[in-house]
């Protein structure tokens, strides 16, 4: 049977959460000693005691006065992972259910009888951290009809497909299964940390979120591994598949788009600058690197910063940034550091003294006392709640809390607990009109099937002063 919610909560709350759910969870979720930091990696400076100056954490106090509540929209989906928007006019949503079906909310809060996508044969969603991960649509879906889906695949032995498709002609409602094409394909050797979200960024490239490959504590050491696409933020150009002359290609100014391309050896002829640039064995579409499990990450639709909320090991969930006007190459820390903590956490709990490796998160929280498994919902754009405009949230999957993050009127993140319901928050989403939405998901660990797993729902995230008359909310802890 699936454990309680209350009793999950106890589990989470004592020292046993590190044990039992070891790497968190990263499926949306997921050492040894340090290793030798890329030439082009840049490390950020020396602070102590691992408290740095712009790192939040929970018990800040966000600018205005910001209180939220969601109301649910719609409910009876299977193990819900995530909400989109085609942002064409129609108000529609799409939420993915991990089995490998996508569903249609309309614009009235009715879900569609007949699913929108349906390719649960072929989808592998026996592990909690597989399936049907997400559903993303081109930016110009009005036009032309396409979309990107991206499953685990039971064929390849849950290798992450990354599939265009286009809609129906015949029906705005349906998907043509016949018109896949497959665009990338990312092979793993475990079955859990596979990331699996995308969304295209404000520069028309398709973003993808790749964990470190699984089990745990980055046995690959993936994360600062350059020949490897685990534990990274990779970044593609999907023209060629749109114009039907191959699948993607890499953006030029990817950061190491050119750096493993075959030179001739000219000795004592560059400079320490171009030597650090060559990288013979890198990946040209990887962007940034250093990341655990980056199961859920939006782009702030008025600025074009970037929010990555990344799955943490035993002890820490975080949530990285990365600005508008950013030339990507970013370095998180994965595996030297969980947070703006030493990797593994026995080296700081000893007090050795370890460098801070790479760009440090702007918020952090901990298993003992808030939740783990870290995931993101989005920046908030709408015009119908002002007071929470601006504001980033991210929820957990695990305690149901609900926090919010924005800089102080001193440029400091300030994070502050909005929300501490029963509900398992498995991801988030935007509409057209920058209205943000929570789906929540109950399957747990040594749950095969989800069709036996309580359902989940739709939430929109509202001020709590505009909760509708009569609206179900989402139910709260009132177990503390």
């Amino acid at each position: 049977m699936m454990r309680s919610v209350f009793a999950r909560r106890i589990v989470v709350r004592v020292a046993a959460a590190a044990t039992l759910f070891g790497a968190a969870t990263a499926w949306f979720l997921s050492s040894p000693a340090p290793r030798a930091l890329a030439a082009d990696s840049a490390p950020a400076p020396l602070v102590a005691p691992w408290q740095p100056a712009n790192t939040a954490r929970p018990g800040g106090k966000l600018p205005g006065n910001v209180a939220v509540q969601l109301v649910e929209i719609a409910g009876g989906f299977v193990d819900p992972i995530h909400v989109a928007s085609p942002k064409d006019g129609t108000g529609r949503l799409f939420v993915c259910e991990r089995p490998g079906v996508i569903r249609i909310v309309g614009k009235d809060g009715k879900v569609l009888d007949e699913p929108f996508y349906d390719n649960m044969k072929n989808t592998s969603f026996q592990f909690l951290e597989l399936g049907l991960f997400a559903i993303e649509f081109h930016p110009k879906f009005k036009e032309n009809g396409l979309f990107y889906v991206s499953y685990a695949d039971l064929w390849f032995n849950g290798s992450t497909f990354i599939v265009q498709y286009k809609v129906s002609d015949a029906d705005p409602n349906k998907a043509d299964m016949a018109s896949a094409k497959p665009i990338m394909r990312l092979d793993f050797p475990y079955c859990n940390h596979h990331g699996g979200k995308m969304c295209f960024g404000p520069d028309g490239y398709l973003y993808v979120g790749v964990g470190d490959g699984g089990w745990e504590g980055d046995v690959l050491d993936a994360g600062q591994d350059l020949s490897t696409h685990m534990g990274k933020m990779l970044r593609i150009d999907v023209s060629p598949a749109v114009s039907g002359k191959g699948r993607y290609a890499v953006p030029e100014t990817n950061p190491w788009a050119t750096a493993a391309d075959p030179q001739l050896m000219i000795l004592f002829g560059k400079s320490e600058l171009e030597f650090s640039r060559i990288k013979p064995k890198s990946r040209p579409e990887i962007w940034a690197h250093g990341l655990r499990n980056p199961w859920t990450y939006s782009f702030d639709r008025k600025t074009g910063d970037l929010f990555i909320a990344d799955v943490g090991q035993n002890h820490w969930e975080e949530i990285n940034f990365q600005p508008a006007g950013s030339k990507g190459g970013e370095n998180y820390g994965w595996a030297h550091m969980n947070g703006t903590h030493p990797f593994p956490a026995e080296r700081e709990k000893t007090g050795e003294k370890t460098p801070v490796v790479g760009t440090l998160p702007i918020a952090e929280y901990n298993h003992a006392s808030d939740g783990i498994c870290v995931a993101g919902i989005g920046v908030y754009r709408g015009t119908d709640f002002p007071a929470l405009d601006g504001v980033y949230f991210c929820g957990d999957w695990g305690t149901g809390k609900l926090w919010g993050i924005k800089r102080d009127e001193a440029g400091k993140w300030q994070m502050q607990e909005l929300l501490d319901t029963t509900i398992n928050i498995s991801s988030g989403g935007e509409d057209e009109a920058g209205n943000l939405y929570v789906v929540n998901a109950a399957s747990q660990y040594g749950t095969w099937n989800p069709f036996s797993s309580a359902r989940g729902s739709l939430w929109k995230l509202v001020a709590a002063d505009k909760v509708p008359a009569g609206a179900k909310t989402a139910p709260l802890d009132k177990k503390k």
